[in-house]
Formats: C-alpha cells, sequence, structure tokens
C-alpha cells in the first residue's frame, strides 16, 4: 500500500508500433527550387497556363520512392520552394543547404543554375537540372555538382537528324526566330545536319508579324518561296510562329523542329514500354498531362532513390557513388536503361521523335550504332566534350 498522501506512480506511455517504425526510417530529404516567371510567354485562348510545370513530376517521384521505401527502410520527402520573380534564387538555395539538404532539384533558366552551381555553398551536394536543355551547362559551363535529366538541344538535333537521315530528307531549309534559344538550338541543328549528312539548302530569319494586313496565308508563302527543299526545320522555342507554318508553305513540304514534327524527352502519346501507367498515374495525381519539366524532375527523384535502394544506404558520398556509378540503371520507361555521362553529367536516354497526336519514332533510328552504347550518337559524345570538371 502506498504511503498516505504519496502519488500513484503512472506506468510509462508503450510507443505505438506506427511511431516506432517510423523512428527506425533512414531519412533521405529531397529539395525542389524552382522561381516565379516575370514575363510568362502569351499562350492561344484555348491553350491553359500550366503554373506548376515540374513540381508535379517530383511529387510523383517521391511516392514512388516511398513505395520502395516501405521495403527497404527509407523514406523521402520533398521540400518545396518557389521563389517570387524579384526574388533571390541564391539565398534560396544556401537556405536550402543550411537546412541539411544536399539532393537539389533546380527548375531554372541557364544562366542562374551556373550562378548557384558556382557558389562555395553547393560544391558539396548535388543540384539536378530538370528543365534547361542549354548545350553550354553541358559543355565549357559544366560542374561536377550539376547533373542534368532532359535532353540537350543537341541531343534533340541528333534525334531528328537520325530520323530525317532515315527518312532521305537530306534537304534542309532552316527558319531561325531571334530568341537567342532560338539561335542556339539552330546552331545545334547545323552541328546535327553536318553530322549526319543533311545539306542546309537555305537559312532565313524569322521577322515578321502578323496583323490584318500580314496574315499567315499571305506572308509564309512569299516567305518559303524559291527555295527547293525536302523539308523546313523551324527554330522558335518560344512558340511565336513555328506553328502558323505547316501547311502554308509555298512548296508542299514537312514541318519540323520547335514544331510539328518535334524531338522531347517526353510526349504525351507516348504509352510504350508501360509508360502508360506512368502517364495515368501523373494524371490522376495533377489533373494534366505530364510535361517534359515533370519527367524531368520525376527522373531525378526516380534516380536518387533508386542508388538509395542499390546502395542500402542514404547517405550522401553512398548514393552519389553508386548514381555515377557503372551499376546505375534507371528506368524511365524508354525501352532501355538510363545512365549519367560521366564526362558531363548528362542523363543519357532515348529521345522521342513525335507530332501532335502521334508517336513517330524513337531514337538512336536503327542503324546508328557507336562502339560503347548507341545512346552516344545523341549529343556531344565523350571525345567531342568541352566539358573539363
Amino acid at each position: 500500500m502506498p504511503a498516505h498522501g504519496a502519488k500513484k506512480k503512472t506506468p510509462a506511455a508503450k510507443p505505438q508500433p506506427e511511431a516506432a517504425a517510423e523512428a527506425k526510417l533512414d531519412k533521405l530529404p529531397i529539395a525542389y527550387l524552382s522561381q516565379e516567371i516575370r514575363n510568362p510567354p502569351i499562350l492561344p485562348y484555348f491553350e491553359e497556363p500550366v503554373t506548376d510545370r515540374g513540381i508535379q513530376g517530383a511529387r510523383l517521384g517521391i511516392q514512388d520512392n516511398n513505395t520502395t521505401g516501405r521495403f527497404t527502410r527509407q523514406d523521402f520527402s520533398l521540400r518545396e520552394t518557389v521563389v517570387p520573380a524579384d526574388g533571390d534564387v541564391a539565398a534560396a538555395l544556401k537556405t536550402l543547404l543550411a537546412e541539411g539538404h544536399r539532393h537539389i532539384l533546380i527548375n531554372l533558366e541557364a544562366a542562374k543554375i551556373r550562378e548557384l552551381a558556382a557558389l562555395p555553398e553547393s560544391q558539396n551536394a548535388l543540384l539536378y537540372d530538370v528543365a534547361s536543355r542549354d548545350d553550354g551547362l553541358r559543355g565549357t559551363a559544366c560542374r561536377p555538382n550539376v547533373l542534368h535529366l532532359l535532353p540537350s538541344r543537341a541531343m534533340r538535333a541528333d534525334a531528328l537528324a537520325q530520323y530525317l537521315a532515315k527518312k532521305r530528307w537530306n534537304k534542309w531549309f532552316l527558319v531561325v526566330g531571334t530568341t537567342d534559344g532560338d539561335k542556339r538550338y539552330a546552331e545545334a541543328l547545323k552541328r546535327a545536319a553536318k553530322r549526319f549528312g543533311a545539306k542546309i539548302v537555305a537559312e532565313k530569319a524569322w521577322q515578321h508579324s502578323f496583323d490584318e494586313r500580314r496574315t499567315p496565308e499571305s506572308q509564309i508563302p512569299v516567305f518559303t518561296q524559291g527555295v527547293k527543299y525536302d523539308i523546313l526545320i523551324v527554330a522558335d522555342e518560344s512558340g511565336s510562329f513555328g506553328d502558323y507554318l505547316p501547311y502554308r508553305t509555298w512548296q508542299p513540304r514537312p514541318v519540323a523542329g520547335t514544331q510539328a514534327l518535334v524531338a522531347t524527352a517526353w510526349h504525351r502519346t507516348h504509352e510504350a514500354w508501360g509508360a502508360l501507367q506512368l502517364q495515368n498515374r501523373f494524371r490522376d495525381q495533377a489533373g494534366r498531362w505530364m510535361t517534359e519539366e515533370d519527367y524531368g524532375a520525376w527522373l531525378a527523384v526516380r534516380a536518387i532513390g533508386e542508388s538509395a535502394t542499390r546502395a542500402k544506404s542514404v547517405d550522401f558520398d553512398k548514393v552519389k557513388a553508386f548514381m555515377l556509378g557503372d551499376e546505375f540503371a534507371l528506368a524511365g520507361f524508354k525501352g532501355v536503361p538510363l545512365s549519367f555521362r560521366r564526362w558531363n553529367g548528362q542523363l543519357r536516354q532515348p529521345v522521342l521523335i513525335a507530332s501532335e497526336r502521334s508517336m513517330v519514332a524513337v531514337a538512336p533510328i536503327e542503324g546508328f550504332l557507336h562502339p560503347k552504347n548507341e545512346l552516344d550518337t545523341l549529343g556531344y559524345d565523350e571525345p567531342e566534350s568541352k566539358c573539363r570538371f
């Protein structure tokens, strides 16, 4: 019997099974960093703007990682940061790094990626470029702490050139827009033409604007007149004029490049190799089609998850070592395993050739060979690379 006035001891509460299991999980935090666009492109009235490109793919990747993580005792989380248009992305990155994040997805333009990759604070982290296609980031401006998930401009141009070579459409009429991106893609197309035996028979800069007096129906036939060619190739990354070119040229010729027949990392019509189930799961989550940025972010998160699973660790150095090693193989729903090029951090992968409502081909096209990996027929191979870590 307890002494008079003594308090009866309350037995210590037993930990709940769920809480105990949660405490035993190895945690791997992943961060996502992007910035609002100050002047987004003007879209046609019939096209809905997409304001969450990239982040939806990262969220789906976290779900997929944790599906496996339940069995491997690993738990993946996502910290989302969207900086205002006039905000400081460098300060945001430093905050994420100070919080302990060392795997950080970056959805920013190439110039800002270069700035962030050069910060002293980011040298012991991995930045996953999930949206850019800039060849410079994979070349002279490359960094050992940056990995690139989407195909570069050179990879896209090479993929398209391989398909056109197969079709023997070797005479190209190149039309180039006014932006820096248009000009860089045009340079990639010229390189691809030289590599795969095509000839650019004419090149014109697009400088027209359409109004009631200068309609597409009146201007484009005049613009394309007087040239003998097999296919018209357009470099219009902002989408300001390229969609007007098909069916309005002086000669009845197909159109390819940034509009009409395109080379892309992902496309809504892709359903082979199990891609349809990824398409459906993404649509159930986001309520829209998966974009390239979504696919790039999903690939980045899955690369981290796959490496942690195979390395049997969430330790940064072990995950990084496996990801960049020979045994790494990522399933990207493209029929072959994907892996990173050691010489520039680019994820080697097939490139889809598609029109608006149809998958047309997948590059590398059959017959284009490589001594080590046929995926390295797309973009800058190791002997060509100007990247020097």
